[in-house]
């Protein structure tokens, strides 16, 4: 006897965490409708536009066989080829309706009048999801490939660099940073810990062009005399969480980067992106926002 949906075999799912860490989630009894609405939403723009239009043709396709079936429900239709069905299921589910074609079977009725409640609802149901992901905040920050380890100010600095994009002002702005690192507990055990890492200044007023975060690597720091080895060993990771208010959209936007151990790099600093143009302006070269000096 076939499964209940309640007692399907669980699937695995690959989770993308802290970079390219990669968990694979198993046990989870998760269909594919249960959770549809964050699906539309986290898909990529040609997933979901590809899969809108899967849904047009297997809907119309329904629909057509339904009047191919019935007979000569539909005036005007040649021969009553299946094709010819098939326009007219377009023409009723987006609710255009040309009027060369119509019901003329109270069978024919019947299927249109369906037809046409399943096409109003799917239209809105389209539209809200497509306002939702265009009107969805977007912060646009691009963060810098690598964080850096270097002296600032004459003391041992743990430095990441990011920027706005769009320069328009992004008021109140915001940054955490993080710390996950592997830890044995008093047991043997191992398990997965966090640090919140302290910053010089953790708030920008005006964020519209760039932004360098600092954390000192003293003796307060999680982070104090560990090389890259220990890095390593222990699987640090970083992740940095920019809040802030966009003045134009006039919403809350949130930016999230995360660095494993391999893209932290030792010894080195960022190359200096702002100058002035003859002119007295402030210029930005974004040809070198990744640029890191070996010092």
């Amino acid at each position: 006897m076939a499964d209940s949906a309640s007692e399907r075999t669980p699937k695995t799912r690959v989770l993308r965490l802290g970079g390219r860490e990669i968990v694979v989630a198993e046990g989870q009894r998760l269909g594919f409708w249960a959770d549809i609405s964050h699906r539309c939403m986290t898909a990529s723009w040609p997933a979901f536009i590809g899969g809108a239009v899967l849904v047009f043709v297997v809907f119309n396709a329904i629909f057509a066989a339904f009047y191919w079936i019935g007979d000569q429900p539909i005036a005007n239709v040649a021969g009553g080829a299946y094709i010819d069905y098939l326009y007219f299921s377009i023409e009723t589910l987006s609710t255009a309706g040309y009027g060369d074609m119509h019901p003329q079977t109270h069978y024919g009725h019947f299927v249109s009048a369906v037809e046409l409640f399943t096409g109003i609802f799917s239209m809105s149901l389209m539209t809200g999801l497509i306002f939702a992901r265009f009107s969805r905040p977007n912060a646009r920050i691009l963060f810098a490939d690598n964080p850096v380890i270097s002296n600032h100010e004459g003391k041992l600095t743990l430095m990441i660099r990011f920027v706005n994009e769009r320069h328009n002002i992004i008021g109140n702005a915001t940054a955490k940073l993080w710390l996950l690192r592997n830890e044995a507990s008093l047991e043997g055990g191992s398990f997965r810990r966090f640090y919140e890492l302290p910053l010089l200044r953790s708030e920008h007023p005006a964020l519209a062009l760039s932004w360098t975060i600092y954390h000192l690597l003293d003796e307060q720091s999680p982070l104090y005399g560990l090389t890259a080895d220990d890095f390593a060993a222990s699987g640090v990771s970083l992740a940095v969480v920019v809040t802030g208010y966009d003045v134009v959209a006039a919403q809350a936007i949130h930016a999230r980067k995360s660095y494993d151990y391999p893209a932290i790099r030792f010894g080195y600093r960022y190359a200096d992106i702002l100058d002035r143009t003859e002119d007295g302006r402030l210029r930005i070269d974004y040809s070198r926002f990744h640029e890191t000096i070996e010092e």
